[in-house]
């Protein structure tokens, strides 16, 4: 392990924000995490998984650890269910399509998400009707205080929309090692009727499809939508989809008919956040290199030299502009450092 000073983050961030850490290790194994912890017990950290899902407007005056450990196992199978652990440093979507080469259900529609493997419990990710919490079994974590490991089991994690305990009161005292993953061998629940699965199905002349055609399914509607952020600078979806109360979502309604929303409860309706910022004006918005992508609103790019800042600048900009026109906020998904 060697530690780095003054190490740039640009290509450890998804934005491709040029910020610069204080100092920079990367951990390949437990043993590793334990001894940089423990050397470094009174240090101000930060810790860096995939990148995928942060803003960086400042440097960070801190010992930035990376945490990039390694590998996968299968823990046990029977006839119809597989548990998969695997480390926090796998990519996502390699290990999606891994699984799905093994013919394991369950993680097809969360294809391309960018990020790591141990990011994905803290935003409980999802995408096309599916969500972490649907397969997820457990994940090991460590103490940043004392190095424990803590085996956290799903009712643990609490998780919410974008939401989970290590968003809340377990905020900066654990890292996520290692996670479990229960996904099916036969039987696949395929869900194909969330957004154009369906439509893109039968582009693909699909009509009994696999869980390798879901998979190229999504992977198309994602790359059509959003941009690859090895080409432009983005973190996948900024904002959530915020979640009102019906009764203001009637009022809403009542002065914008057209409004696009989603039943979530008979008490609380979903408003896709792209379809208000579009509506506000703002899809393919751009001021200096910050802009709003013109296939997907809730995308925020870095057309190559925007600063955090001048993004953080646009992401209020358009937050403002959706609350004065239809009275809802809408958050940032993101996390702003």
């Amino acid at each position: 392990m060697q530690i780095q000073s003054n190490f740039s983050l640009k290509s450890f961030n998804t934005f491709g924000i040029e910020a610069k850490a204080k100092s920079f290790v990367a951990v390949h194994s437990l043993e590793d995490l334990k001894t940089v912890l423990a050397e470094h017990a009174a240090e101000k950290k930060f810790i860096l998984g995939g990148g995928s899902n942060m803003l960086l407007t400042q440097d960070i005056d801190a010992l930035v650890i990376h945490i990039d450990l390694k590998g996968k196992r299968i823990l046990k199978d029977d006839d119809d269910f597989v548990w998969i652990e695997s480390m926090a440093g796998e990519n996502w979507h390699e290990f999606v399509l891994w699984t799905i080469n093994q013919n394991f259900g369950g993680l097809e529609n969360m294809s391309l998400i960018p990020g790591n493997v141990g990011t994905t419990p803290v935003q409980n990710i999802g995408a096309y009707g599916t969500e972490i919490k649907d397969t997820f079994v457990s994940c090991d974590a460590m103490k940043i205080d004392d190095q424990t490991l803590r085996t956290f089991s799903k009712e643990d994690c609490r998780f919410g929309y974008r939401e989970s305990i290590f968003k809340q009161e377990a905020k900066d005292q654990y890292i996520i090692t290692s996670v479990v993953f229960k996904l099916t061998k036969r039987n696949h629940n395929l869900n194909t009727s969330y957004g154009d699965i369906t439509k893109e199905l039968a582009l693909q002349n699909v009509t009994v499809p696999t869980l390798k055609d879901i998979s190229n399914a999504v992977i198309a509607i994602r790359q059509s939508k959003l941009p690859d952020p090895k080409v432009l600078g983005n973190s996948g979806s900024f904002f959530k989809n915020p979640v009102i109360s019906r009764s203001h979502f009637e009022k809403v309604q009542a002065q914008f008919p057209e409004i696009k929303f989603f039943e979530v409860s008979p008490t609380e309706v979903k408003v896709p956040a792209g379809w208000l910022i579009e509506q506000a004006g703002y899809k393919g918005f751009r001021k200096g290199d910050a802009g709003v992508h013109k296939n997907q609103a809730l995308v925020l790019v870095n057309y190559g030299s925007a600063t955090g800042q001048d993004i953080l600048a646009l992401s209020r900009e358009v937050q403002q502009a959706v609350f004065d026109k239809y009275s809802i906020a809408i958050e940032a998904e993101v996390n702003v450092i």
